[in-house]
């Protein structure tokens, strides 16, 4: 058992805390703590790995043990999924308060997690993909499906004003899944949306919520509202990532104390699907498919029938894991885990062995997830124990399935 030293406590610890916790709640909800223990029961991967007990972090943070919660791996072991909160009877925001510790005490981040967010504060997006490469990189898919469809007509308009809908890419779509990109538009094309793009700002992924850089989360959903705002659009949607649409629904109220209509894609699909604006022929996925629900976007955004309606609609064949929807696992990536190194790579593997278990046990050839930080643990989860299975976001299957105008001669 733990020696705690009285004199070693500061009690000014926690205060320090609830005064630099951003949230749309109470931050003093902290103190609210029972020492009850759902946490940890709620917890998938408490047991599963050292440094995963969140009852012990928050205890901690209470009586005020600088020194150890500062020096703690919890803080960067934990994926910040919120399943601890989910069971929690007094709902304390552990994940909000390891973001907190992380970015206001003068840490630094285990691998090049920083660096990404400082990467997107320099250039605009994370992965530094130049304006020129951008834009080239739309244009060049858009005359791709233009081919494809046989309508010439097909374009990305870029910084069109008045659209309906103005696209937040993830820069992985752009940099390494431009053929993400034609399926996107053959959705748009399909549904007939009135849709752009920024030029500027157009990078949706925020790892400043994983890091707790507050000041870098300010700047980077100033410069999306800026762009609304400039473009005159109806609405925001969010690629298909997890932890970007979280960051665009919850930052906007709590980083720059705005409100506008934020949406996630996998919301537009369903509701085009239902209102008949895109037509699907299930026959074209035969495979079986599961479905790994985002923490981010599950879970902490609600978005959880969508998905599936979508995936009943365009597939053959969906099976769920279990648990599922919010009560799912987290796949183990997340919390800005992908970007810490080779030193949390134990931790994510370990986590991975009950995402892998849930994937087996359905038995499906297909897994879909619709965020990137979920792909590409879920692809090294795959590959670390020898599934024989493929991965897929929602809008390949639903674009894949589209019932489109034969092509022109």
């Amino acid at each position: 058992m733990e020696v705690i030293t009285a004199s070693k406590l500061d009690p000014s610890f926690r205060e320090e805390i609830m005064s630099r916790f951003c949230t749309d709640k109470n931050p003093r909800d902290l103190t609210n703590c029972l020492t009850c223990g759902m946490c940890s029961a709620g917890c998938p991967y408490n047991g599963v790995h050292d440094n995963a007990d969140p009852r012990v972090f928050i205890r901690q943070v209470l009586l005020g043990m600088r020194e150890e919660v500062l020096s703690s791996k919890f803080i960067w072991a934990c994926t910040m999924c919120g399943r601890c909160t989910m069971q929690c009877p007094m709902n304390v925001d552990v994940a909000g308060i390891v973001r907190t510790v992380r970015g206001n005490f003068g840490l630094k981040a285990p691998g090049f997690l920083q660096d990404v967010v400082d990467a997107q504060i320099r250039t605009g997006n994370q992965m530094e993909v130049t304006r020129e490469d951008y834009l080239e990189t739309l244009e060049w898919m858009a005359e791709e499906t233009a081919n494809e469809l046989g309508d010439p007509n097909i374009k990305i308009e870029v910084d069109k004003e008045g659209a309906d809908y103005l696209y937040l890419w993830d820069p992985r779509e752009i940099k390494y899944y431009p053929q993400d990109i034609a399926s996107i538009l053959k959705i748009m094309y399909a549904a007939g949306a009135n849709w752009t793009c920024s030029s500027r700002w157009w990078d949706a992924t925020h790892y400043a919520y994983f890091s707790g850089d507050d000041e870098a989360s300010r700047i980077m959903l100033e410069r999306i509202y800026e762009e609304y705002v400039r473009l005159k659009a109806k609405v925001v949607v969010v690629t298909e990532c997890g932890h970007a649409t979280h960051a665009q629904m919850w930052g906007r109220k709590v980083w720059i104390k705005k409100d506008y209509p934020v949406v996630s894609f996998v919301q537009l699909q369903a509701q085009w699907i239902k209102e008949g604006r895109i037509k699907l022929d299930p026959t074209r996925n035969p495979e079986p498919v599961t479905f790994h629900d985002p923490c981010n976007a599950v879970r902490k955004e609600g978005i959880v029938e969508e998905p599936r309606y979508c995936l009943q609609q365009a597939c053959l064949e969906f099976r769920e894991m279990w648990p599922n929807r919010e009560y799912n696992y987290c796949c183990g990536g997340g919390g800005g885990l992908l970007s810490m190194g080779k030193d949390i790579y134990p931790y994510r593997m370990a986590k991975g062995k009950l995402k892998a278990e849930q994937i087996a046990r359905t038995g499906a050839k297909i897994v879909v997830t619709p965020c990137h930080n979920c792909w590409d643990q879920l692809n090294d989860i795959l590959k670390y124990y020898k599934l024989d299975a493929k991965l897929s976001h929602i809008h390949h299957l639903v674009s894949n399935a589209l019932i489109l105008p034969e092509k022109q001669n």
